[in-house]
């Protein structure tokens, strides 16, 4: 499990970005992307450097491949500008720009319900730190989302048909969210195995989307964050996020994935296991070197089980590039205890 950074760094990386950070909402008229085809002018407010994400999302609405997009960028930026300028104002509409540091991070909808990293952090904290034995493992804040997983000390099971003596694992809640709109604000059980240290986002919990009314905006376009009835919409949805923490922990559903878990341990791959990883790679779409790391994980682990191939994901988790791949991968171990039979006959019978 990647541990990311502890509560404190969290806590004063989003209160740094919570004051850095500008919204603006404009007819795309108004906006134009210039000839270095990375910066993308606001009339009026100013000029900021364009992220990918961004160039992505702007290649949503202008519906030109991402690919070709990074091309032009990179080859003939000229052209990248007439193509983006063009159909921004041939087809105008309200669109929101987020920024932070000087950088244009996301093209949004004017209906994006800005539930921001400090929003859900505000919300779900107080009520984490209340609950008795409650830790918080790991934590982090990318470009892309929030992190927040915690597990209760004292809620633990032992998988008993494990080959590793003790393997005990801890209930716990991963809190997410997406201020680009690369994800809902999502709370999901999580489960922490202790004798390797492994991290497991298990399937289940809630999400809510990043939709609400149109945003208004100042005479300058830019956004009010104390604007009251955006204020009325966060609370309203923050207390549905922070009544579903508890739910995220309780003991029945816990107890039922860690028979699941134990039920896998004596599912053993029969097939050849270099062609059970190539077909594994194909059911969670793992790259080239994932698959190699999962195999070797897989042979060194020695266990050869459903439950052996889930370890072997979730231990490659912490030696994954980054934070947001980590997290999916701890996402993509905890599906193969819960894959179709089809899909794990696939995989167990490889040859």
């Amino acid at each position: 499990m990647k541990t990311g950074k502890t509560l404190v760094e969290l806590a004063t990386e989003i209160e740094r970005q919570k004051t850095a950070k500008r919204d603006y909402i404009a007819d795309t008229r108004q906006m134009h992307l210039d000839g270095d085809g990375k910066t993308f002018v606001i009339d009026g407010q100013g000029a900021f450097q364009m992220t990918d994400h961004m160039l992505g999302q702007l290649g949503e609405r202008t519906q030109v491949p991402l690919k070709y997009l990074r091309r032009m960028q990179e080859e003939a930026p000229a052209l990248l500008a007439e193509n983006a300028n063009h159909w921004l104002h041939a087809k105008p509409e309200r669109r929101m720009v987020r920024t932070l540091d000087n950088r244009a991070r996301a093209f949004m909808s004017d209906r994006y319900l800005r539930i921001d990293n400090h929003d859900v952090a505000e919300a779900t904290l107080p009520v984490l730190m209340k609950m008795p034995d409650l830790e918080i493992v790991s934590s982090e804040i990318t470009e892309s989302r929030l992190y927040i997983k915690a597990v209760v000390k004292s809620l633990t099971r032992q998988v008993t048909s494990s080959k590793r003596v003790g393997d005990m694992v801890e209930a716990g809640v991963m809190i997410s969210n997406s201020e680009i709109g690369m994800g809902a604000i999502k709370i999901a059980p999580y489960a922490h195995f202790l004798v390797c240290l492994n991290g497991a986002v298990r399937e289940g919990g809630k999400r809510w989307a990043h939709l609400g009314r149109i945003a208004g905006a100042d005479d300058d376009g830019s956004i009010d964050y104390a604007d009251e009835t955006k204020q009325a919409d966060d609370k309203a949805l923050l207390l549905k996020v922070r009544d579903t923490l508890n739910s995220a922990l309780a003991v029945g559903p816990f107890e039922a994935w860690i028979e699941k878990l134990n039920g896998a341990t004596t599912d053993r791959l029969e097939g050849d296991v270099t062609k059970a990883v190539e077909v594994l790679g194909t059911t969670l779409s793992l790259n080239g070197d994932e698959k190699s790391s999962i195999l070797r994980h897989l042979i060194e682990g020695a266990d050869l089980s459903r439950y052996g191939v889930m370890n072997a994901i979730t231990r490659y988790a912490t030696d994954a590039k980054d934070y947001d791949r980590a997290t999916e991968l701890e996402a993509a171990g905890a599906a193969i205890i819960d894959l179709s039979p089809s899909d794990w006959k696939a995989i167990k019978l490889a040859a």
